[in-house]
């Protein structure tokens, strides 16, 4: 993540806190740019299968200038400076489109109309991101080109088949990433790494230039921070493309919904959570917090959904998926992952007598779909109940897959918008989030909703008990949530713990030549002041790798919280004061990177970064 500085004070790497930064000129979209080329690399270490290509340094610096050059001239830019990915089923104009399948490689000869619009707007491509072959899957697994763990805990899945967009998003490579969606690709891995996925009403974006899976279903999607940046996005990427015979007009009106709403949920018994001991909780916290934003659950039948979303992959949409790639599995089928080509071949032998079958089934669950929006404004589901580890999907991966899909692969079928919200994290450090469903053309007001969702109560940890098996650790500068250090917690998988300030017994100092700037916490006694921190629970394995990186002159020691609370945190050698200046009055480092942001002073550079 990455603060901005100035009147931005505690913004995070986000699309929009970065837009408004580049186009008021108070950072460059060459600063930005160069920061998150240093990111990607630095997270090259700790998982390489993010990419399967990268756009050329120079050309990403190059776009950053034009993008630069355009401000000064005047342009307004929605997206100005903003890195962003793209999911390597997208084709970029003289890029390799590969869909996870090196044999089936081309080089595209267009850009993707919904690429284009966001580099129209500004945004700075850096790469192509890894996914499940083919877009088939949710695990994020199935890929030649490495499977990808959650950013939280890298034992366990990123999820499907979007994985390496959400892993960008998530490690705080890029601002914003495109995935696609058919069967919750643009939503598991937002669930399982703790963002934002927005799978939009089918058509509402341009899916032209899009390496099809199930064509008649396919969604481009967007991985997200907020709900705020998914909705920025949203605003540049959608719009009817007369080339995309899946393209469709939006209504004149956009649905919306009133401070009060009522949002609809299964009965208990409905829920399968897998045999996840964590999920459960987490799911009624998630609810409590709906309530407390004016939310009237409502329960619904969903067994009819549940139904419907069976004939996804036990049903005649598999030849769909088997009619986008015939000709390669036809010629080499040993050039397509075994797994994804088992599922495909299942295609061929599917009759046009079953496809109808199907499209008759699907009409009857459309009639039950109707009748929630009857009963509610939008629909509240678990994105998924449950997540697995990479070694156990790998070796059961159809029953695994199917699990991860019970509550997303309905949504295309039955032509909903849905928006997947972080909605807490398990103890083993992977994410679990909820789904805000919505029927066709609701896109506006379910970004609104979870907007809302996002800052309601609960949503800020409170606890300072680490969860079991964990170390605290207080951060006070560079690793606080915007700073330039702060991927180094996130690849480790740590939790926010909470916000809070130490006992007023220490001042802070800021390095003398540091860089990135670091500051000092110096414990004084009488004399000192309480400082701000962020506290943070990391497993005892991550946090003993996370100490044997700390750079002399600082050193994890014990610090001492307001109220008595010790925990562990970073202490300074004598020598760190040499020179140091003293910032104790701010209070803290972000207080003091914004005022010195606006002068040029912060960290000896004149840019804000």
């Amino acid at each position: 993540m990455l603060a901005i500085g100035g009147a931005m004070s505690g913004d995070v790497w986000t699309a929009a806190g970065i837009a408004d930064a580049v186009s008021t000129r108070r950072t460059s979209a060459e600063r930005v740019a160069r920061i998150a080329l240093e990111r990607i690399a630095a997270y090259e270490g700790v998982q390489p299968a993010v990419w399967i290509s990268r756009v050329q340094v120079s050309d990403v610096i190059g776009a950053a200038k034009a993008v630069d050059a355009r401000i000064a001239a005047g342009e307004r830019l929605r997206l100005a400076g903003v890195p962003f990915a793209i999911k390597d089923n997208l084709d970029v104009a003289g890029m390799i489109t590969t869909a996870g399948c090196p044999a089936f490689a081309y080089e595209a000869k267009s850009t993707a109309p919904v690429v284009q619009r966001l580099l129209d707007a500004g945004a700075i491509l850096v790469g192509k991101t890894n996914l499940d072959q083919f877009a088939t899957g949710l695990s994020g697994s199935r890929s030649p080109y490495g499977a990808l763990g959650a950013v939280g805990n890298r034992a366990f899945i990123a999820g499907g088949s979007s994985s390496g967009s959400a892993v960008a998003v998530a490690a705080s490579l890029v601002a914003f990433a495109l995935g696609t969606d058919t069967a919750g690709s643009g939503r598991v891995p937002a669930a399982l790494n703790g963002i934002v996925g927005m799978k939009p009403t089918k058509g509402r974006w341009s899916t032209r230039g899009l390496v099809p899976a199930c064509r008649s279903l396919d969604c481009v999607s967007v991985f997200a921070a907020t709900a705020q940046d998914a909705a920025l996005v949203d605003e540049v990427a959608a719009g009817f493309d007369d080339k995309d015979p899946y393209s469709r007009r939006a209504p004149a009106a956009d649905a919306s919904f009133g401070p009060t709403f009522r949002f609809a949920v299964p009965a208990r018994e409905q829920l399968d959570w897998m045999g996840d001991p964590e999920s459960p909780r987490l799911f009624e916290q998630a609810i409590g917090r709906l309530q407390a934003i004016c939310g009237e659950a409502v329960t619904v039948d969903i067994a009819p959904l549940l139904e419907a979303a069976a004939l996804l992959y036990d049903g005649p949409w598999v030849a769909e998926r088997t009619a986008a790639v015939e000709p390669l599995l036809r010629r080499a089928p040993e050039a397509i992952h075994p797994v994804v080509r088992g599922i495909l071949e299942r295609g061929l032998t599917i009759s046009a007598v079953e496809a109808f079958r199907g499209a008759d089934a699907l009409k009857a669950f459309q009639r039950a779909a109707d009748a929630v929006w009857e009963a509610a404004d939008v629909l509240v589901l678990p994105t998924v109940a449950t997540t697995y580890r990479i070694a156990e999907v790998l070796a059961d991966p159809l029953a695994l897959n199917a699990n991860l899909g019970r509550y997303t692969n309905f949504v295309n079928l039955l032509d909903m918008a849905a928006i997947a919200a972080p909605a807490g994290f398990r103890s083993n450090a992977t994410g679990f989030g909820i789904s805000i469903i919505g029927p066709a053309w609701s896109d506006r007001a379910l970004l609104g909703l979870a907007s809302r969702y996002e800052i309601s109560p609960m949503s800020e940890p409170s606890r300072l008990d680490p969860p079991a098996g964990a170390i605290n650790l207080a951060v006070v500068g560079a690793h606080l949530a915007g700073m330039p250090l702060h991927w180094q917690l996130e690849s480790r998988g740590a939790r926010l713990v909470r916000r809070c300030k130490t006992a007023p017994v220490y001042r802070l100092y800021a390095i003398k030549g540091a860089s990135p700037a670091k500051p000092a916490l110096a414990h004084v006694g009488a004399g000192g002041a309480a400082i701000e921190v962020e506290v943070y629970a990391l497993g005892v394995e991550a946090f003993g790798s996370f100490v044997a990186e700390v750079p002399a002159p600082l050193a994890i020691g014990t610090l001492t919280l307001e109220g008595g609370g010790e925990v562990k945190g970073f202490v300074v050698e004598p020598r760190a004061l040499e020179g140091a200046e003293d910032i104790t009055r701010y209070g803290g480092w972000r207080a003091f990177v914004a005022e010195r942001g606006k002068s040029g002073a912060a960290g000896g550079k004149k840019d804000p970064v």
